[in-house]
C-alpha cells in the first residue's frame, strides 16, 4: 500500500453520517434518520480510513452480543480503490469482532472476495421496488406498535435476529417520517413491520409475520401510509418463497440481488416468517 499517511480510526457519530452519504452515492438508499439507531448498536464498531486528514474509506463491524457481529458500509472512495486501503480497513475492523460469528450482505461484485475471506453464502436477497398506494380498509388487528407492550415486540423480534436488540428496536420503530405497525391477535403479537423515509422513497424494513395473510395485511397497511407517487423498497430473502410471492403479487419489480453470508455457523433464524430484512448495513 503506497499511501504512507493512511490512518484507520474509529468513527464518531458525525463521521458515520459521512459514511451514510457515501452509501447513498453507491445507490444503497439508506434511510433519512438511520444515523442514531445504527450508531447506538455499537459506537465502537464503526471505522474510517483517513488519507491526509480526509476520510476516504468506511466500514461498520458491529457487535451483536458476545457471539455475533455484522459487517456493512464497506466503501472506499472510487478513485482510490484497488490500492489496499479497503483491505487494511477490513483487517483492522475484524479485530473488533474477533471470535464472533460474522455476517454481511454482499453485493454481487464482492461475493468472491468475501468467500476468500472465509464467508459462506446462507441465502440470497432481492431488493424489490413498488409504490405507495390508496388507503386500504385496515383490519382491526393491525395496530400501531407504540400501542403495544414493548416487551412483546422484543420477544417477537428475537426469532429474526441472533440476539435480542431492544435499544435498536425502540429507536428504529420511533424514527421521524416512519410508520410502525403490528398484528395483534388474542393478546399476542403475530407480525410487525416498519416503513421509513429514505433518500429515495421509502423502505419497508423489516416485515415479519406468522402467516402470508398477516404479511399481506401489514404490507398493504404500511404502503398505504406512503404517498402514491413515492417508491417503496423491500429486501426479500429469496429462500422465503411466500415473501417473493407477496412482492410479485403486489406489483413490485426486482432491482438488485445481494447474498447473506456468514463467517462461522449461520444463526438459526425464522426465515419462513421473515418477509423483509431490517438493513443491509447492520443485519
Amino acid at each position: 500500500m503506497p499511501f504512507a499517511t493512511y490512518q484507520i480510526r474509529g468513527m464518531s457519530r458525525s463521521h458515520l453520517s459521512t459514511a451514510i452519504r457515501w452509501a447513498a452515492r453507491e445507490g444503497w438508499n439508506p434511510g433519512l434518520y438511520d444515523l442514531d439507531p445504527l450508531y447506538g448498536i455499537d459506537p465502537e464498531g464503526f471505522f474510517m480510513g483517513w488519507l491526509d486528514e480526509g476520510p476516504v474509506a468506511s466500514i461498520a463491524c458491529v457487535r451483536h452480543g458476545p457471539d455475533h457481529g455484522f459487517m456493512g458500509l464497506y466503501i472506499v472512495e472510487p478513485a482510490l480503490r484497488r490500492h489496499g486501503l479497503g483491505l487494511a480497513l477490513w483487517n483492522a475492523a475484524l479485530e473488533h469482532v474477533k471470535g464472533r460469528v460474522l455476517g454481511l450482505d454482499g453485493v454481487v461484485a464482492q461475493q468472491d472476495n468475501y468467500r476468500r475471506g472465509g464467508f459462506e453464502q446462507a441465502w440470497y436477497n432481492v431488493r424489490y421496488k413498488g409504490r405507495g398506494r390508496e388507503t386500504v380498509v385496515q383490519d382491526r388487528r393491525v395496530v400501531s406498535l407504540s400501542s403495544l407492550p414493548f416487551d412483546r415486540l422484543t420477544a417477537y423480534d428475537a426469532a429474526f435476529h441472533p440476539v435480542p436488540r431492544p435499544a435498536f428496536l425502540r429507536a428504529w420503530s420511533q424514527m421521524p417520517q416512519s410508520h410502525s405497525l403490528g398484528w395483534w391477535e388474542g393478546g399476542e403479537l403475530r407480525g410487525y413491520g416498519v416503513v421509513r423515509a429514505c433518500r429515495e422513497g421509502y423502505k419497508l424494513a423489516p416485515l415479519c409475520a406468522d402467516t402470508p395473510a398477516i404479511a399481506e395485511a401489514l404490507f398493504e397497511a404500511l404502503c398505504a401510509r406512503v404517498p402514491l407517487v413515492e417508491p417503496v423498497f423491500m429486501d426479500v430473502p429469496e429462500c422465503n418463497l411466500q415473501a417473493t410471492r407477496l412482492a410479485l403479487t403486489q406489483g413490485m419489480e426486482a432491482t438488485f440481488p445481494t447474498a447473506r453470508m456468514y463467517r462461522g455457523p449461520a444463526p438459526q433464524l425464522a426465515l419462513s416468517r421473515l418477509y423483509g430484512l431490517t438493513t443491509l448495513e447492520v443485519g
